[in-house]
C-alpha cells in the first residue's frame, strides 16, 4: 500500500465528525493529564493569575494540563452564557496569540457562539468595521491598550460587554460592562453545569457557523469568510490524515501526535495558526507554548525544545538570517558555514550520496548544522511553512540542516490546508498534492499558456471544492457568487483528492454557495504529471509586460530568499517594456562588506542605497538571480530603497504578505526613475 491509499484508508480517535467544542472535550477527556499548554512569565499581566492559575516566573515557561485547560474552558463558558451569550451570538477576540486566546476561542465555540477575529494591531477605523460588520455582541481584548481602542469606538457599536484578558485599571474598573477574564471565570464558577454544558458543546450542528474571519483587504474592503464547524473539522481531519502517526510509517518519518511540542507566534486571528497551531495541535493532544513575540524566537525555541511550529515563508528567512550572521562572524566561520550549507544541500539532493559525500555531510553537521538544531531547541523535527511562497532555494537549506520544512498551501475560504507536502515523500519546490477529499481543476484560461509551455502538465487557476471549503462571505452574496464556478473554464481537467468522497448538494446557506460549486482560489499553479503542485502567483499579481509576456514575480522575489545581501526584493513591470525591482539591502551587510574592503559610505541610509558602489556589488546579486529565468523574465533595472517592508509601516499584512499597491505608492518616484526613458 503506498502513502496515498495508507491516508485515505486511515483512522483514529482524532478523526471524526463533531464540534469543535466536542473536539476539544473529547481531546481533554483522553489527555487529562499532559501538558496542554506552556506560558511564559514576566511577559504579561493575566488575571487569570490572581486566583485561576499560578504565575509563571520571569522568562520562564510553566506547564498546564489538559484537565486544567478544560476546567477553564468550561468556566468560561458558562461565564460568557451568564453574561447573555447566546448559541450564534457573534464575539470578538481583539489580542495577540497567547496561552488566553486559545481557552476563549474554546470557551466560546463551546458556549455556541461564533468567533469573529480581529488582528491585535488593527487601527480604530478597522476594528470598528471588524466588530460592526458581524454585529458582534461581545469583544474579548488583551489588554488596557486594545480596551481603550474599542472603548474610542464603542458608540458606534452595539456591545453588551467588554472582557480584558489582563488586570485593569482606572475608572473602567466602576463599569459593570467592562469585565475581566478572572470575572467571568467566577461567574462560570458560581453558575456551572455539567449537563448544561454538555448540551451547549453538541447543539450546534455541524454546517453552523463557528468563525468569521475577514480578508486583509488588500484589495478592498475586507471580506468576513463564514467558517463552519464542518470546515474547521474537515481541515483538522485533511492534516491528521497526512501527519498522524499512521501505523504504516517507519519510525524516522516525523508525526504529529500527543508527543509533539509546538511553539505558536503566528496571528491565532489569522486562519493557518488558527487551524495548523490551535485546532490541529490540541485534537492530537500535543503541547502548544507561546512565544512571547516573534522577536524573541530564538530565546523561546531554546527554552521550549519544541518538536514542530508552524511559520510563514518571511519568519523562516529572517531566522535563517540571524543564523547565518551569528554563524559568521568572521571571514572564515563564514567560509566554514558557506562550504557546509553547500555540502549539506548536494547530500540532500543526491539519491546515493556515497562514503565521501557521506563524510562531508557529518563534518558539516559537526561544526555547523548541529549548532543551528541547538539553537532552536534542539529537538525540532518538522516545520510548517504557509501563508505564501517558500523559496525553494531556502526550504532546501533547511532540510539540509536537519530542519525540514514542508510546504503547503491553502486560503481562508478553505479553512485553510488545500495541499501540503506529506513527511514521507516531500519535493521541495512544490506545495504538495491535495489533501484527502478535496478535488482540485486547472482552468488554463487565466494563464497565458505560452509562458509556461516548457512545464509538463497544466498551468493556470487553481480551483477547488471539499468540505472545508467556505459556503461564501458574510452579507456579500455578490463577492460569493463571483468566487464560484459550476463548471471549469475551457474545459480544463479536474481530479479528485479522493473518488470516493460524498458531494452534497443543498445549499450551505441561504447566501451561499452550493458545495458542489468550484472555488476560484485566485491563485495560478502548476500541476504537475505527479499530482503535486508548485504555486506560480497571484492572478492579479501576474505582471502582464507591454510585450504581451507575462511574469510571475513571486517566482523572482524568492531567489532572494536567502541572500545575505538583499533583504526584500518587489518586482514591478505591469504595462511596462521590461521586469524591475524595489530592493532593501540588508544594511548590516553592507556595511560590514565596506569596512572590509576600506569603502567609506554615507552615513545617509538613502544616500548609502544611491551610492555607485553599494549599487555595482548589488547588481552582482541581482545577476545571479537573473540567471534562472528567461530574458524577458530578467531584472532588467532596480532601484535600492532603506525602508524594510513590516507590518508596523503598512507595507505587510499581519500574515507578512507585501501590500503591492501600498509599496508602490510609497516608492512611486522610484518606480519612475526605473522607468525612466532619458537615465
Amino acid at each position: 500500500m503506498n502513502w496515498l491509499d495508507a491516508e485515505r484508508e486511515y483512522e483514529d480517535e482524532v478523526i471524526g465528525e463533531t464540534t469543535l467544542g466536542r473536539l476539544f472535550e473529547d481531546a481533554a477527556e483522553r489527555n487529562a493529564n499532559r501538558p496542554a499548554q506552556q506560558y511564559k512569565g514576566g511577559v504579561v499581566d493575566r488575571s487569570l493569575t490572581e486566583s485561576v492559575i499560578p504565575a509563571a516566573a520571569p522568562g520562564e515557561f510553566r506547564p498546564l494540563s489538559y484537565a486544567e485547560m478544560r476546567d477553564i474552558v468550561r468556566m468560561l463558558a458558562a461565564g460568557f452564557r451568564d453574561l447573555g451569550i447566546e448559541r450564534g451570538d457573534r464575539v470578538g477576540l481583539f489580542a495577540n496569540t497567547r496561552m488566553e486566546w486559545a481557552q476563549c476561542d474554546f470557551a466560546l465555540l463551546s458556549a455556541g457562539a461564533v468567533v469573529t477575529t480581529v488582528y491585535a494591531d488593527s487601527s480604530p477605523s478597522k476594528i470598528e468595521y471588524l466588530l460592526d460588520d458581524p454585529n458582534a455582541s461581545a469583544v474579548i481584548v488583551e489588554d488596557q491598550q486594545r480596551l481603550e481602542h474599542v472603548l474610542e469606538i464603542e458608540d458606534n457599536l452595539d456591545l453588551e460587554f467588554i472582557v480584558s484578558m489582563d488586570r485593569l485599571e482606572g475608572e473602567v474598573t466602576e463599569r459593570e460592562d467592562v469585565l475581566t477574564l478572572a470575572d467571568v471565570y467566577e461567574r462560570g464558577e458560581e453558575t456551572f453545569d455539567l449537563e448544561t454544558y454538555q448540551a451547549w458543546v453538541d447543539a450546534p450542528a455541524m454546517d453552523d457557523l463557528a468563525s468569521l474571519i475577514y480578508t486583509s483587504g488588500t484589495t478592498g474592503k475586507p471580506k468576513g469568510v463564514q467558517l463552519t464547524h464542518r470546515n474547521f473539522r474537515a481541515n483538522v481531519n485533511q492534516i491528521r490524515k497526512r501527519f498522524g502517526p499512521r501505523p504504516e510509517r517507519s519510525d524516522d518519518v516525523p508525526v504529529l501526535d500527543e508527543n509533539s511540542l509546538a511553539v505558536s507566534y503566528l496571528p491565532l486571528a489569522h486562519v493557518f495558526e488558527r487551524t495548523a497551531g490551535h485546532f490541529v495541535m490540541f485534537s492530537s493532544g500535543a503541547c502548544v507554548a507561546y512565544a512571547e513575540s516573534p522577536d524573541t524566537l530564538q530565546e523561546d525555541f531554546s527554552l521550549v525544545q519544541p518538536s514542530t511550529s508552524t511559520s510563514v515563508p518571511r519568519v523562516y528567512e529572517k531566522i535563517y538570517d540571524r543564523i547565518r550572521e551569528q554563524a559568521s562572524e568572521s571571514g572564515a566561520k563564514q567560509r566554514i558555514f558557506e562550504w557546509a550549507t553547500d555540502v549539506g544541500v548536494k547530500h540532500h539532493q543526491a539519491d546515493n550520496p556515497g562514503p565521501i559525500l557521506n563524510a562531508k555531510r557529518a563534518l558539516a553537521d559537526k561544526l555547523v548544522f548541529s549548532t543551528v538544531r541547538e539553537a532552536l531547541g534542539g529537538e525540532i523535527e518538522l516545520l510548517i511553512s504557509g501563508g505564501g511562497s517558500l523559496s525553494a532555494e531556502l526550504c532546501a537549506l533547511y532540510h539540509a540542516m536537519g530542519l525540514p520544512i514542508y510546504e503547503g498551501y491553502g486560503l481562508t475560504e478553505t479553512a485553510p490546508v488545500i495541499t501540503v507536502n506529506p513527511p514521507e515523500a516531500p519535493k521541495i519546490g512544490t506545495i504538495g498534492p491535495p489533501v484527502v477529499d478535496v478535488d482540485v481543476a486547472i482552468d488554463e484560461t487565466a494563464a497565458d499558456q505560452s509562458a509556461f509551455e516548457d512545464d509538463p502538465g497544466e498551468v493556470g487557476e487553481l480551483l477547488v471544492k471539499g468540505p472545508n471549503v467556505t459556503r461564501g462571505y458574510w452579507n456579500k452574496p455578490g463577492a460569493t457568487e463571483r468566487a464560484f464556478t459550476d463548471e471549469v473554464p475551457g474545459g480544463g481537467s479536474d481530479a479528485a483528492a479522493d473518488s470516493d468522497a460524498d458531494e452534497p448538494t443543498e445549499p450551505m446557506g441561504a447566501d451561499g454557495a452550493t458545495a458542489g460549486q468550484w472555488f476560484r482560489t485566485g491563485d495560478i499553479v502548476h500541476k504537475r504529471p505527479d499530482g503535486y503542485l508548485e504555486f506560480r502567483d497571484r492572478t492579479k499579481q501576474i505582471l502582464v509586460l507591454s510585450t504581451g509576456k507575462n511574469v510571475a514575480p513571486a517566482l523572482i522575489e524568492d531567489q532572494f530568499a536567502a541572500s545575505e545581501i538583499i533583504e526584500q526584493a518587489m518586482v514591478v513591470g505591469d504595462n511596462e517594456k521590461f521586469v524591475g525591482a524595489l530592493l532593501v539591502p540588508n544594511t548590516d551587510h553592507i556595511r560590514s562588506w565596506a569596512d572590509t574592503n576600506d569603502i567609506d559610505l554615507p552615513d545617509d541610509p538613502q544616500a548609502m542605497c544611491d551610492d555607485d558602489r553599494v549599487r555595482e556589488y548589488i547588481r552582482e546579486d541581482v545577476d545571479r538571480a537573473n540567471e534562472e529565468f528567461e530574458d524577458y523574465e530578467q531584472i532588467k533595472r532596480f532601484e535600492l530603497v532603506p525602508q524594510e517592508f513590516t507590518e508596523e509601516n503598512e507595507m505587510l499584512t499581519p500574515t507578512m504578505k507585501k501590500k503591492r499597491r501600498v509599496i508602490m505608492d510609497r516608492f512611486a518616484d522610484r518606480i519612475d526613475h526605473i522607468y525612466d526613458e532619458d537615465r
